[in-house]
Order: structure tokens, then sequence, then C-alpha cells
């Protein structure tokens, strides 16, 4: 979604730039030297801030997220009841910080995003694991009470 609006924010850029280029080249061949110089440093200013407006800022802030999000996985016993979706959490933050190093941010974004996902999935099936564990055991205990009452009342 950020993508999109970004891409609209630059064609609308490109847009203004354009028909702002097309007005004041009328009379470029007119134009004294000097102005010329001035012209042709203008129209480089506005080349750069459309390449800047065009970039994609590097997803610091998600890969952080990211991480903590795998980190909070495997302490929640990630690695005992959700080894598959753990390990395909890590495996996509690693894509993510190799893409970090490359400057394709827009993988790396992609590849975070999915790891948290895989990472949250891994947390909550293992918190899932551990409640039915435990009910299991309360279960049993329970169980084991009753017999034991059970015993002593015949």
């Amino acid at each position: 979604m950020v993508a999109i609006a970004i891409n609209i924010h630059c064609n609308d850029c490109v847009r203004r730039l354009t028909q702002w280029m097309k007005k004041k080249m009328k009379n470029f061949y007119h134009l004294r030297s000097n102005q010329m110089m001035h012209r042709i440093g203008l129209t480089a200013g506005a080349a750069i801030f459309m390449a800047g407006c065009a970039s994609t800022p590097a997803p610091t802030e998600q890969m952080a997220v990211s991480r903590v999000a795998v980190s909070n996985a495997s302490s929640a016993g990630g690695n005992e009841f959700a080894p598959l979706q753990l390990k395909s959490a890590m495996e996509k933050m690693e894509g993510a910080e190799r893409a970090m190093t490359e400057k394709n941010y827009v993988l790396a974004r992609q590849l975070a995003e999915q790891a948290q996902v895989d990472a949250q999935l891994a947390g909550a099936t293992a918190h899932s694991a551990k409640a039915k564990k435990a009910a299991d055991a309360l279960q049993e205990d329970s169980r084991v009470l009753r017999q034991e009452i059970d015993r002593k009342t015949n």
C-alpha cells in the first residue's frame, strides 16, 4: 500500500515536472549562454529530486519488528512446538538481512514481513501446544484424584 502511494506521488511529480519543463523550454534556443546554464542546472536539480522521490527507504523499522518476533517465537518454545514455522521465519529473516546489505529494500521489506508472520505463527503454535499440554496434565491429575477418592469411598 505504501509503494502504491509513493508511486502515485512520484507519477504526480513527474507529470508536474514535465509540464513545467515544457513551458520553460519553449524559449530554450533563444536564451543567452548563462541563462541556458541556469536552465540546465534547474533541469538537473529536478531530475535529482525525481530520483530521490522514486527511491525506496530502508525498512529498518520492519527489520527490527521482525527480529523481535523471531526472538519471541524462539523463546516461546518455537523450536520444540513449531520447528518448521520458526525455521521458515529464520530463513526469511536471513534473506531479508542479505537483501538489506545488497540495498534491495523492496525485497528486504517483503521478506521481513513474511518472517514476522511466520514467527507470529510459530509463537502462537507454541503457546497453544503449551496450553494443551498443561490442560492434558490438569485433566490427568483430575482423573487420578477421582480414582483416589473412589478407592477411599469403597
